[in-house]
């Protein structure tokens, strides 16, 4: 059995290491990389708000049980979503190993429907590659496949159902190939970032797989607020790992510092071919890594910078939205994804407005009944939506008294916005020393790279230490803080 001590230390070969990355010097290194004359390794990746899956040992072989199944995932302190994930999680788990290492991964299907998986940018057998009726026959409901790699590439790669719908109910992972020999420059922080989307409309809790329009926008399970911070020292450096399995491209943009990207599905770019900017374009079914060293305090916003991914809960671009009560839910594949239909083509008659836009399960996109925005007001805000007991903000305070008369006011989701703090809501240690009310300006695909000074940063470890949560993401970083 292998414990989480042995597997850090032991697998990754730390120890004396840790002692001997230097301190930053030169203002070009510091702006770019620094190049450690040092002994470097491998540090662990932290997946925040996911983990990592466990292991055992089968004399040489690091054995793995992956199980599918049903996961009720909260993705936003007022949200819980019905997803398809792994080992209670969906994402699913991290599997991290070595370049080098015998993998077995017995993988268990508690899904109600046939299942299997893809590990995505492998070169290994065909009778691992989980193409169902292909390489393999399909995993029934409660049967197992046995995979079996021999390791030998190295980089950022992900495991995922082969079966298109399940990958959009979330069946997806990471999978970790650390390098027998360590990369250069050493990093001193490493993250992977899963990047997800689902279109949920309100009320429900189902993802609507079909659907080509998303609202909510997720980093590792979570949309913004709830998202938890990346946690850096000033001066370490820090690659982080963008992985993207969906329907949409994210261009992930960065405040405060200029990265290089320095990895993809395929594995590390040589650094010759290395590019900087601070927006990296993550395609669907890429994985992107970018590496900088955090030379900046601050709280740095990381964020997709598709405007429609920095909102939550949005239901439609045009038309009433979650001001309205009684909202229209269902419709065909067609209506849901914006297709009008009608003889010829398309019906143009005056009570069939088309949007200006693809809305969630017909709302606002093929309507027969026009609608328009309403006035926003907190008392009509509250009523639409009984039961939420919620802090509302100064909203008021925050309008112009004659907003209601200013054309494309009000937007379709700014009551989503700056007027809906969860401080206290998303309180955990990685937050501490925020400013009050930043909640209210995080949405989506957002969360924090948090690059503290060395007092700040040993104040928040220590409070991350003492919550002693089980199964800690950043238990990697902690044994070693």
């Amino acid at each position: 059995m292998s414990n989480r001590r042995s597997f850090l230390q032991g697998a990754f070969g730390l120890g004396a290491a840790w002692l001997t990355v230097p301190k930053l010097s030169g203002e070009a290194d510091k702006r770019t990389r620094r190049l450690h004359s040092g002994q470097a390794f491998n540090m662990p990746v932290v997946t925040t708000d996911i983990g990592d899956l466990s292991y055992t040992m089968d004399g040489d072989t690091k054995v793995f049980h992956l199980i599918a199944e049903v996961v009720k995932q909260k993705i936003s302190p007022l949200k819980t979503i019905d997803v398809w994930g792994f080992n209670g999680s969906a994402p699913g788990p991290t599997i991290q190993v070595n370049q080098g290492d015998h993998v077995r991964v017995i993988f268990e299907n508690r899904l109600p429907e046939p299942s299997s998986i893809h590990w995505h940018g492998f070169e290994d057998t065909i009778q691992n590659d989980g193409q169902p009726g292909i390489s393999q026959d399909a995993v029934k409901p409660g049967g197992r496949f046995v995979y079996e790699f021999n390791i030998h590439q190295a980089g950022t790669y992900f495991y995922h159902s082969h079966m298109a719908m399940q990958e959009m109910a979330g069946m997806l992972g990471g999978f970790i190939m650390h390098p027998k020999e360590s990369y250069q420059p050493h990093c001193d922080k490493d993250f992977l970032i899963h990047l997800q989307e689902y279109a949920v409309l309100p009320n429900n809790t189902v993802p609507n797989t079909m659907n080509m329009e998303f609202n909510w926008l997720l980093l590792n399970g979570k949309a913004g607020p709830a998202t938890t911070p990346l946690i850096v020292r000033l001066g370490d450096r820090v690659r982080i790992r963008f992985v993207n399995l969906g329907m949409d491209h994210h261009p992930m943009h960065m405040h405060g510092h200029t990265f290089y990207t320095t990895g993809t599905e395929g594995g590390r770019i040589p650094e010759a071919a290395w590019w900087p900017g601070n927006t990296v374009l993550v395609g669907v079914a890429q994985a992107r890594n970018v590496e900088f060293v955090a030379n900046n305090p601050g709280d740095w916003m990381i964020h997709c910078h598709l405007p429609h991914h920095m909102m939550n809960q949005m239901s439609s671009n045009a038309g009433k939205m979650t001001r309205a009560a009684g909202m229209p839910a269902g419709g065909d594949m067609n209506t849901g994804m914006g297709m009008l239909q009608g003889t010829p083509g398309a019906p143009m008659g005056d009570d069939y407005g088309p949007a200006l836009g693809r809305g969630l399960g017909g709302v606002g996109n093929a309507s027969d009944t026009p609608s328009t925005n309403g006035p926003l007001s907190q008392k009509k805000a509250m009523d639409a939506m009984p039961g939420m007991q919620h802090d509302m903000g100064n909203m008021e305070g925050d309008i112009a008294k004659n907003a209601n008369d200013i054309p494309n006011f009000p937007q379709d989701a700014y009551m989503e916005g700056p007027t809906m703090e969860m401080d206290k809501e998303v309180d955990c240690p990685e937050n501490y020393g925020l400013r009050a009310g930043w909640s209210g300006y995080m949405q989506g695909m957002m969360t924090f790279v948090r690059v503290l000074p060395p007092e700040k940063y040993d104040e928040v470890i220590g409070r991350m230490k003492q919550a002693k949560r089980p199964n800690d993401p950043y238990s990697a970083i902690l044994e070693r803080a």
